[in-house]
Parts: C-alpha cells; structure tokens; sequence
C-alpha cells in the first residue's frame, strides 16, 4: 500500500507519496524515479516520504511551502520524532539512496553524504497535517511496471532524437554538399570566361594581321 498526498494547491501539482511499512519502503526505493526527493527524520525511526518534482525541476527547485509539506508529513509519521520538537529532516534525491545486500528491509545508505541537505523542524503544525491527510488516497501500485513504462518512454524518447539528429546531419551534409557543387560551377564559368576572353583577343589580333597584309 502506498498513500498518496498532494501538496498545498497555491504552490502547484505535486504529488507527496510514502509507504505503508518498511516493505513498501523497499520498493519505493527500488523502483523510484529520477524526478523524486527522499525525506526521512534523521536519526529517528520514520516513514520514508518522497516528493515527485516535475521534469525540469531539482531538488534546489522546491518551493519553500511544499518542503514544509514534506518535513511536517514526515515527522507526524514518526513515532518518536512526532513527540518532541526541534526535530531534522534530511533529504536529498532518490539517484542517492544507497542499498547494499548487508542493509535490513528500508534500510538506506547515501552515495554522496554531500547531496544529503538538513532542515530543522521545530514542532508539529496540525493545520499542515490535517490538510495533507484530507488530500490522502491509497493505492495499490504495480511500482515495477511504473518504472518499467518510463523506462521504455525513455528509450522511445532517446531513438527519436537519434533519429532526428541523424537527419538534421544529413541534411546539413547534403547543404553543404549543394553548396561545394554551386561553388564548382562558378568557378567553371569564370574559367570559361576568360576562356572567352582570350579567344576573343586572339581573333582581333588575326584581323589586325590580315588588314596589315592587305594594306
């Protein structure tokens, strides 16, 4: 089961999503997708809360009132982190999440500690979590098939702009080919100019000659 939550409407369409239990947890990790960010209570047992941002945005693209969505969510979804204050949420983007064949079930390591970031939570905002919990909707995802569609989207999206950079190659080798052509038939017809040119006063100088001959 995954729950599924939307962040505060003014700030945009995104979509804030945990697992029910640590198994979850694991798929979430496996199977998570490029544009997701990873929050979790440092040091403490919580949910593992994730935040799709869209295409063209990263994690320094967060909008201040969604990422206090997410670190309200994650800390209401912790036993111990719920019950006092000044609480920090790390996060950093799922590329970092680290699994190893030694870790437990939603156990997590980093990649680079240094794209891990930290936001102190000073207390629970009711307001916050209730409005995220009216938003709630559970599902029951197929999250290999999601990562598996992507993944051949991504795929089909990579060969068509092979394929157009393959023409617009081709068709720049074919301009430059028609302009090498151009450039070889001008420079035939200045050469048949002077040809011309030199006939010309070759065949003057001859009648000159001849009407010196006659004279």
């Amino acid at each position: 089961m995954v729950f599924y939550f939307k962040a505060r409407p003014e700030a945009g369409d995104y979509t804030i999503f945990m697992g029910l239990d640590k198994y979850e947890n694991e798929e979430l990790i496996k199977y998570g997708f490029p544009e997701d960010i990873w929050f979790h209570v440092d040091k403490m047992s919580s949910a593992h809360v994730y935040l799709r941002l869209p295409k063209a945005q990263t994690i320094d693209d967060i909008p201040d009132g969604v990422l206090e969505d997410c670190v309200q969510l994650v800390k209401a979804n912790s036993i111990q982190g719920n019950k006092v204050n000044n609480v920090d949420v790390v996060y950093t983007p799922w590329q970092n999440l680290k699994k190893t064949a030694s870790m437990d079930v939603g156990q997590v390591g980093f990649y680079n500690p240094k794209m891990v970031r930290t936001i102190k939570v000073e207390k629970r905002i009711n307001e916050i979590v209730n409005r995220l919990n009216r938003t709630k909707v559970e599902r029951k995802p197929d999250l290999r098939a999601e990562r598996e569609a992507v993944n051949a989207g991504e795929r089909a999206e990579r060969k068509q702009q092979l394929r157009e950079k393959k023409r617009r190659e081709d068709l720049d080798r074919l301009e430059k080919e028609r302009q090498a052509e151009l450039r070889s038939y001008k420079n035939l017809m200045v050469a048949d100019k002077m040809t011309s040119n030199k006939d010309i006063a070759a065949t003057n100088k001859s009648l000159q000659e001849l009407e010196d001959d006659f004279m």
